[in-house]
């Protein structure tokens, strides 16, 4: 009896990994509103009815990809321990280049919108970057006058904003470089 609850439960799991990777990749592909149930069924290979029943309703299943995404974004700074900003910039251009960080450029394109559904989650997800950014710098490291909040609020927006124009123009855009004068403009200690 137990090995089947366990098994159940083990399917549940893995359904509701698929879901949320389909729904990744499609809101990434084609935005949170243009995307069906069937779209995610379709991709993920399970039924259109698992769905609201995993997740409540589309924005349930809203909130678990950018639960999802945060979660890998702020287990990533985890692993810094101590390191240097600097030296962890490798792994902002790594993340940058990552297909499913498309999401955080489509899903801001819906999220400016004033009544946006997805506005609320979207700006939680921005406070969980800039508040794992902002664990990662030492004060003392900043320049003094530099306010260390609006100096996280800066470097999120532009790795935000390289991110968004290499997805436009990858050809144009040379990650590598920007990632070397990113290193250059930063205080040495960070």
């Amino acid at each position: 009896m137990a090995d089947m609850a366990t098994m159940r439960t083990e399917r549940t799991r893995e359904s509701r990994r698929l879901l949320v990777t389909a729904a990744v990749e499609l809101f990434a592909e084609k935005g949170y509103r243009q995307t069906s149930f069937m779209d995610i069924a379709e991709r993920s290979g399970i039924s259109r009815g698992s769905i609201p029943w995993h997740f409540g309703n589309k924005l349930g299943l809203l909130e678990a990809v950018v639960e999802n995404q945060l979660q890998a974004v702020l287990a990533d700074f985890a692993t810094l321990d101590g390191e240097p900003l600097a030296g962890s910039l490798d792994r902002l251009v790594d993340f940058i280049r990552l297909p499913a960080t498309r999401l955080f450029i489509t899903l801001l394109a819906e999220a400016v919108e004033v009544d946006s559904p997805i506005r609320e989650h979207f700006a939680r997800l921005h406070q969980a970057l800039r508040q794992g950014v902002r664990s990662a710098i030492p004060i003392t490291a900043l320049p003094p006058g530099v306010d260390p909040d609006a100096f996280v609020v800066l470097l999120v927006g532009a790795v935000m904003g390289v991110n968004a124009q290499w997805r436009v123009d990858p050809k144009s855009i040379d990650l590598d470089a920007v990632r070397s004068t990113l290193r250059a403009l930063l205080p040495t200690e960070l």
